[in-house]
Formats: structure tokens, sequence, C-alpha cells
């Protein structure tokens, strides 16, 4: 009966850690179908640059899906393709990448930062913009998506 106590006790206390530390080092981004897609653009936050601060490799292939909506428009999906292997900086450089295929050149300037980051700016005379990932089935990569 005591070595199953223990045994218990071991294994939330190595789970609240687990929790803890992944959630000071940012987000893992949900699972498709795990957000709802039918959001309040009202409740949605706007600015007119964004930093996505992208920390560990890639543990898996898969992809990352993004939107990116201005404030008197439609959302547009991002889908960054990411292959296992593929380390923070790569992955940043991947997401940098897609992000000036996909978007508009008039409306966002797409640059990185320190290496791993990546800012999304909004170009003179265009809207605020909101900026969110809708989903991951990339393993290990976290993302850290914050206004500037």
């Amino acid at each position: 009966m005591m070595g199953n106590l223990k045994k218990i006790c071991s294994t939330t206390l190595g789970l609240v850690l687990v929790l803890l530390l992944t959630a000071a080092c940012g987000t893992t981004p949900p699972a498709p179908g795990e957000v709802p897609t039918d959001v309040d653009p009202s409740g949605l936050e706007y600015s007119n640059k964004w930093r996505i601060e992208v920390s560990e490799g890639a543990r898996s292939t898969g992809e990352i899906v993004f939107e990116v909506t201005p404030q008197e428009g439609s959302g547009q999906l991002v889908t960054v393709p990411i292959a296992r292997g593929t380390r923070e900086n790569n992955v940043a450089r991947a997401i940098k990448d897609v992000f000036e295929q996909a978007l508009d050149d008039r409306r966002y300037h797409v640059e990185r930062d320190d290496g791993e980051d990546v800012l999304v700016k909004k170009r003179r005379g265009a809207e605020v913009f909101s900026l969110r990932v809708i989903s991951s089935t990339v393993e290990a990569v976290r993302l850290y998506i914050q206004k500037e």
C-alpha cells in the first residue's frame, strides 16, 4: 500500500513540475480541432507589431497554422510546414519565409530578430491586425506570441 502511495505521489509531483516548466516557457499550440474556428472578432487583440518567439526544435513533422486578421477585415490562414529535426532558429526562418510569401507585402513587413523570433509589422497606412496560432501538429515546438 505504501509503495503505491509513493508511486502516485512521485508521478503527481513529476506531472506538476512538467506543467510548471511548460507554462514558464511559452505555449504549445493546440492540435487541429482543439481550437474553435468561429471566434468572435470582438474578442481578438490588435496591434501594429507582433513578436512570435520560437522555443525548442521540432520532434515531428507537421504544420503550424496561424491566423492574421486586420481589424476591419477577415482572417487569413497561414500554414507553415515544419520537418522533424528542424531547430528553433530554422523554425523561425520557415515562419518568416511563409509569412512573406502569404501576406501582402504592401500591408505587412516580416523579419527575424535574435534568430529565434519573428516580427510581423504593419506597413504605414495599413490597419492594425490580430495574430494568433490556430493549431500545430509539430511536437515540442513552443510559440509565445506577444504584442509589441
